[in-house]
């Protein structure tokens, strides 16, 4: 239990402070993060830029903050993308069995035979390097995984008493889901939601690093990380910086992870 607490409350303190940096990055940022100053190009940390410039002048800490906000918000959209959409197939396949069930599942199986990350290159290379279609090519890409999880406690949850009292009292298969089977699958999906915003803001680095994800000038730790290897080292504070955002920002949501999954899990509390 020492170690639940000291999981999430670590996890929880990373997490807030993303997400605030996300929300206030506009208020609390010193600089415009595109403002231009050619002056203080690769400079290191100084009182005028806490955190240094880039090879254009720009200031770090600023595109760092806004960087944070990119991430949360493609993170949380693909999130909800892949669990609305994850968690309807799921259902559907995982209640109403037979060919409905065979139908999706072979689809679903075929688009998870592909590393997430491959099948989402694939993905951009249809819908362009933006915003949304990062969003929608990582949904897609980690969309099977949902509706494994979900078909999965599905097929436990559909063989109980209640299910059967549900029918035998007349309701409908769409009422008895929706009352008595997805219910009792929130544990699940919030354990793989919370995973699942780490593995994204992992993906979105890398394919903005890649040059397929946030299109400069925007900033994105990503492609922070790409602009800064030529200058390495003559300014490692260019790279050192968005990959400890990256790093500290992964441990975080794990470690967050890891406590909700041991608070919803039976075994952990027993």
């Amino acid at each position: 239990m020492p170690r639940l607490r000291f999981n999430g409350l670590v996890g929880g303190i990373v997490v807030a402070m993303l997400l605030f940096i996300a929300i206030a990055g506009p208020w609390l940022a010193p600089y415009d993060p595109l403002k231009l100053d050619l002056m203080s190009r690769l400079k290191g940390p100084s009182p005028a830029h806490l955190l240094g410039a880039d090879e254009f002048g720009r200031d770090v800490l600023s595109r760092l903050m806004y960087g944070a906000r990119t991430s949360a918000w493609i993170a949380f959209s693909t999130v909800a993308f892949a669990i609305f959409f994850g968690v309807i197939v799921g259902v559907l396949a995982g209640f109403l069995r037979g060919w409905t069930d065979r139908i999706l599942m072979t689809f679903n199986d075929a688009l998870l035979a592909f590393p997430g990350l491959l099948l989402a290159l694939g993905f951009m290379a249809v819908f362009g390097a933006s915003r949304n279609g990062i969003i929608i090519a990582l949904g897609l890409a980690y969309l099977p995984v949902v509706v494994r999880v979900v078909r999965g406690a599905v097929l436990s949850i559909r063989e109980r008493e209640f299910v059967e009292a549900s029918r035998v009292m007349g309701n409908s298969e769409i009422i008895t889901m929706a009352r008595h089977v997805l219910p009792n699958c929130v544990a699940p999906i919030t354990v793989l939601a919370t995973t699942m915003f780490g593995w994204i803001i992992l993906s979105e680095s890398a394919l903005s690093f890649l040059g397929l994800g946030v299109p400069p000038p925007a900033p994105s730790w990503g492609n922070m990380l790409a602009t800064a290897r030529p200058y390495i080292s003559q300014s490692p504070h260019l790279i050192i910086l968005p990959g400890l955002c990256i790093s500290i920002t992964l441990l975080g949501v794990n470690m967050l992870g890891d406590a909700i999954r041991d608070r919803l899990d039976p075994k952990m509390q027993s």
